[in-house]
């Protein structure tokens, strides 16, 4: 086998292609406007229609209606109850169940979630989703009891 040099390197064979002359006379079939067609923005040198531009008709950009924010199809509900509302409750046992029968909480909540606000003097057990630290430590305080459902 010979030795290849720069010299013999070629592309392959249909891997190149001469570039259309344009406006070369009406025989290369591109001449006389060189297909831009006659007269309008197009045909002008220097065109550049601007982004989501539709020839004058209203575009799509201002035809559709503008979305405000975002929805959470995953959206999981949670009552919500501070420790200070479960004194006057008077029971020895509090979940979602017993809330749900005592007060008015929407039928589509999932969990409880017990928060910190408020003081607690009496021992209950309380059996919620998440508790937070100052809840946890106010009811265990109390003498009551702390379950994660």
């Amino acid at each position: 086998m010979a030795n290849i040099t720069l010299e013999d390197l070629r592309p392959a064979q249909g891997a190149t292609k001469k570039s259309v002359r344009v406006g070369r006379g009406r025989s290369s079939g591109c001449g006389k406007t060189s297909s831009r067609g006659h007269n309008g923005e197009g045909q002008r040198s220097g065109n550049a229609s601007k982004r989501g531009f539709e020839g004058g008709q209203m575009p799509a950009y201002r035809r559709l209606p503008k979305l405000k924010g975002f929805q959470v199809y995953s959206k999981v509900n949670y009552a919500q109850i501070n420790v200070g509302r479960l004194d006057a409750l008077g029971l020895k046992e509090v979940s979602l169940e017993t809330l749900k029968e005592r007060m008015t909480i929407k039928s589509d909540c999932v969990g409880l979630r017990v928060l910190g606000n408020g003081e607690i003097k009496n021992a209950v057990t309380v059996k919620a989703a998440y508790f937070t630290p100052s809840a946890k430590e106010k009811i265990e305080a109390a003498g009551g009891k702390v379950e994660i459902v």
